[in-house]
């Protein structure tokens, strides 16, 4: 019976999903094109229902909450222009009257935007949230307050954030409202994006062609098949298997130290990276098969030279919902304006410009910490990450002058390569945060031992062994990682390589397509995974 359930639990890795896949694809286009979004909405609603039926109802709260607002912005608007036009007894209103009139009617969108985010982020806040807050004022206060346990709907956090976006879009004109509540439900819960991402806007949805007619195109479809396939090799090859070493290490008390942490910190970096980039690549070759376009959220991001351009590169969307919705509009309230005067009248130009910039990046990044999860680690996390950008905006005249001083080349292919070493290493202590779920203080004793215990004895076979990997998956892991090193060192060069391998010759064409099948087959991990990792925000 629990077998069962799982199977019709469809995660990206179990065979129903792709049953599942096939099924609706076929049905997509045989059905005309004016219903093909209505049938991408039922997909939708029985890929979700098929996790847990409850869940939907936050599925359905989110979309009528922003759909709602969408209609009562988009009427007030209407109504303010007609207020503006009309006329009092023969004579049109004065600049100062419609001034007066759409200063009254901007209170009132605001008062909706604001209503919408409150009841959204509310209901995030509730759920995610309150057992935080409750166990830490608890501790603060000694109390022994039971907080409340709740359903954590599949994709919460991921589908608020996106409905909000939808809301403060159409406030600002970046698109029209929608009148259709059901091609609303279906730009909230889209199936192959809902579990993990990337957070998308509404008009790049409808760009995108999500509501519009598609025919059969087997070029398209191969190429979905080919990104699904690319994302299944990081997933099944590579990020579980390098689980595995993060998992053994975590769960014990042992601290190892030395080059068994610094393994362990590069594993981690393997997993996370393979399984989230790898769950995307699914998600945007599922969405391509049925001739939806979805935006990027990885661009090589290891390959960045800075903190900053890291998280430009990593969780895309993620970054730029965080830019557009708070970023700018923290940034540049009068308050913020006053600062920056008070700053550049009592520190120069330079520190007056960088201090709004620096406390907005802190604000974003203490949010990004608390999105990834309801602990003090991730606050941490996104503190760390904050600091360094900051940091780096207010000391970049100075980085600067140094290069110069030590007659070092900053635009030389050698510096880059050590600034992205650098970028590397300071990615990875912030990784230690995020595995630290034992707690701060094993988090604590594991950054120690980043600074002892080295012994070439730890690198033995037998050693590694222990660590639940035979010699050959680690080979196989370096092989796997050398394949993404090439093809992000192609992308970085900006080489199409789905585009270069379609104008092969057709055999050598399947040649390739069916031994990387082969090779996923072969070389793929098989041993208990719990899915995608961030399936779980």
């Amino acid at each position: 019976m629990k077998y069962m359930e799982e199977l019709i639990k469809m995660s990206f890795l179990n065979v129903s999903f792709f049953l599942f896949l096939i099924l609706g694809t076929i049905i997509y286009y045989l059905v005309p094109g004016t219903i093909q979004w209505f049938i991408l909405l039922v997909l939708s609603l029985i890929y979700y229902c098929s996790f847990s039926f409850k869940c939907a109802y936050a599925l359905v709260y989110i979309t009528t909450i922003i759909f709602i607002a969408g209609l009562l912005l988009t009427k007030l608007d209407k109504n303010c222009k007609i207020a503006c036009k009309r006329e009092v007894d023969g004579v049109k209103l004065s600049r100062e009257e419609k001034k007066v009139i759409k200063a009254r009617y901007t209170r009132k969108r605001k008062v909706v935007v604001a209503i919408a985010c409150v009841l959204g982020f509310g209901l995030l806040a509730l759920i995610k949230y309150t057992g935080f807050a409750v166990s830490n004022l608890n501790a603060v206060f000694g109390l022994s307050v039971k907080a409340p346990s709740f359903l954590v709907p599949i994709g919460l956090s991921f589908f608020t954030f996106q409905g909000i976006s939808y809301v403060i879009d159409v406030y600002q004109g970046k698109c029209k409202a929608c009148t259709n509540y059901l091609k609303m439900l279906l730009f909230v819960g889209f199936f192959p994006q809902i579990m993990q991402g990337p957070i998308g806007r509404y008009n790049h949805f409808v760009d995108g062609g999500l509501f519009s007619e598609h025919k059969w195109d087997l070029r398209r479809a191969q190429f979905g098949a080919q990104r699904i396939g690319w994302g299944l090799f990081k997933k099944l090859v590579l990020a579980d298997r390098a689980g595995v070493v993060v998992t053994v290490v975590t769960n014990t008390s042992t601290i190892y130290g030395g080059y068994i942490n610094v393994l362990t910190l590069l594993m981690y970096s393997i997993e996370l990276y393979m399984d989230f980039s790898g769950g995307i690549d699914i998600v945007i070759g599922a969405a391509e098969i049925f001739g939806v376009t979805m935006d990027e959220n990885f661009r090589q991001p290891y390959f960045s030279k800075s903190i900053g351009e890291f998280w430009r590169r990593w969780h895309i969307s993620l970054g730029a919902w965080m830019k557009d919705y708070i970023f700018y509009p923290f940034s540049l309230t009068k308050g913020m304006n006053n600062l920056g005067k008070w700053g550049r009248k009592h520190f120069g130009k330079h520190f007056g410009t960088v201090i709004p910039i620096c406390l907005a990046n802190l604000l974003i990044f203490f949010i990004v910490g608390i999105w990834h999860g309801a602990e003090w680690r991730y606050v941490i996390y996104g503190i760390y990450n904050g600091v360094i950008i900051a940091v780096s905006a207010a000391f970049k005249p100075y980085f600067k002058k140094w290069l110069k001083f030590l007659h070092i080349n900053g635009e030389s292919r050698g510096w880059h390569i050590v600034q992205i070493i650098r970028t590397f290493i300071l990615v990875n202590i912030g990784w230690i945060c995020d595995i630290s779920a034992s707690g701060m203080r094993w988090g604590i004793n594991f950054t120690l031992g980043l600074f002892k215990n080295y012994h070439l004895s730890q690198l033995s076979l037998s050693n590694l062994s222990d660590l639940g990997l035979a010699g050959y998956d680690y080979a196989i892991l370096l092989f796997g990682c050398l394949i993404i090193f090439a093809v992000s060192m192609l992308k970085e060069r900006g080489v199409n390589i789905r585009e270069s391998i379609a104008f092969k010759p057709i055999a050598l064409r399947w040649v390739i397509y069916y031994g990387f099948f082969v090779m996923i087959l072969i070389l793929g991990y098989i041993g208990t995974t719990s899915g995608f990792m961030y399936a779980n925000f």
